[in-house]
């Protein structure tokens, strides 16, 4: 049986959905912490087992008869390192025989302040005995089109990652690659560093921006203080505010480019470009 934390996760929800495509229902475990929101699976025929990242016990209950773990990583920054090492300790107690980890892109050298918790469950896993796969994932489009449409409102985009280039492609696209690595053999022991094949700087995301909708929108690059005071000036929570912008910083650095094309090979196809992922918000 294959087991994914976070499962009505916007992550894990995709996951899921191509995980369907080649595994009987039957087989997958999708673990989540409000079994309300996971109905629509259960109604597939998946199986649905409640456990938090908080909760060891819980979990190894529910990772009881689980061969492989899918470990999408917490939402909960600050307490990532913690809550990973909870599901690796009750994955080690189930008997559990692969976890596949969504890292971060780089991760052992990225200059974002997000990659210090990815490498301390990074080494957690390392550490267990346990047979793992690190797939350490780039941005996602939906990161920053989530500001489009505010952007599309006043004309301006901003940010603060400079020129530096964006490899990004759809949750999807990386959600593919996960179903791939869990549900197949040999992945063991193997270090993914997955992100988009076509690399774009926020300038030419608003340039898309603009092309597609017909109204003008320049990109405004500020400092990463100052970003992070305007999103909170939009009401973003102050923890939140902070990762963002310092996220731009990490990108304006090179932290969220890469062009091995290696998600492209994983999943045997192009990964989603920028310009249709605008199109479908817009």
């Amino acid at each position: 049986m294959i087991a994914i934390t976070g499962a009505t996760g916007q992550l894990g929800q995709h996951v899921i959905e191509e995980l369907l495509k080649t595994v009987p229902a039957s087989q997958i475990v999708a673990i989540v912490r409000n079994l309300a929101k996971a109905e629509a699976l259960r109604q597939q025929g998946v199986v649905v087992r409640q456990a938090d990242y908080t909760d060891e016990a819980a979990f190894t209950t529910a990772l009881n008869g689980v061969d492989k773990l899918l470990l999408i990583s917490s939402s909960e920054v600050g307490q990532r390192a913690v809550q990973h090492q909870n599901v690796i300790n009750a994955a080690k107690a189930a008997g559990v025989k692969f976890i596949a980890y969504t890292s971060l892109l780089h991760a052992d050298k990225s200059p974002l302040g997000l990659h210090v918790e990815h490498v301390e469950t990074e080494n957690a896993l390392a550490a267990s005995g346990v047979p793992y796969a690190l797939l350490r994932n780039g941005w996602y489009t939906e990161n920053y089109l989530a500001s489009a449409p505010p952007a599309l409102e006043h004309g301006v985009f901003m940010g603060a990652a400079g020129e530096g280039k964006i490899a990004s492609t759809t949750r999807a696209d990386y959600a593919a690659a996960a179903a791939k690595v869990i549900s197949e053999e040999g992945h063991a022991g193997k270090v993914y560093e997955l992100a988009g094949d076509n690399a774009w700087t926020l300038s030419e995301l608003a340039a898309e921006l603009s092309k597609q909708s017909g109204k003008p929108v320049t990109y405004q690059n500020l400092s990463e203080a100052d970003f992070a005071a305007a999103l909170k000036g939009v009401g973003l929570p102050a923890g939140l505010a902070e990762m963002l912008a310092d996220s731009d910083t990490g990108a304006s650095k090179g932290g969220l480019f890469d062009d091995s094309h290696t998600l492209s090979k994983l999943i045997g196809r192009p990964t989603t470009p920028l310009a249709e992922s605008v199109k479908a918000i817009l």
